[in-house]
């Protein structure tokens, strides 16, 4: 055990944080998203919501900077409703943890053809639509 690590994030996802590197891309995954059958690593966080692991991540992970848009989310199909509110819930987030964040929008199929790219997904069971989010490593820059 270690002191200051929120309790959502387990040993196997730490060290997949740790592991990737500048650019890699992991997923957060609502309950409705093909996780299993997309992901190079799968990690289950069953009876989790994603707004609390994005909180406990955004502690650790920096957001990639090099590029405009290091968050994508699923675009909301055609005709199926106006923006879900969790996205402001995301941005609020990322603006507390970042400045300057950028998030851009990606179709349904090719959200899915971007997640089998992500360096793993995490299953979650967040129950709102269109929640799941992709998020690029930035660079952790130290001056030890």
């Amino acid at each position: 055990m270690l002191k200051g690590i929120p309790g959502i994030l387990s040993p196997e996802l730490m060290k997949i944080l740790m592991e990737m590197g500048h650019g890699d891309e992991i997923v957060l995954a609502d309950r409705n998203f093909p996780a299993a059958s997309n992901a190079k690593r799968l990690i289950r966080l069953d009876g989790h919501g994603i707004p609390e692991l994005l909180q406990a991540i955004l502690r650790f992970f920096p957001i990639d900077t090099y590029v405009e848009e290091p968050v994508k989310l699923m675009a909301v199909a055609p005709g199926k409703g106006e923006n879900p509110e969790i996205w402001k819930t995301y941005r609020r987030m990322l603006d507390a943890a970042q400045e300057g964040v950028g998030m851009g929008f990606l179709e349904r199929m090719a959200f899915y053809d971007r997640a089998r790219g992500a360096y793993a997904i995490i299953a979650t069971s967040e129950p709102a639509p269109y929640a799941n989010i992709i998020l690029a490593k930035g660079e952790v820059v130290s001056d030890v």
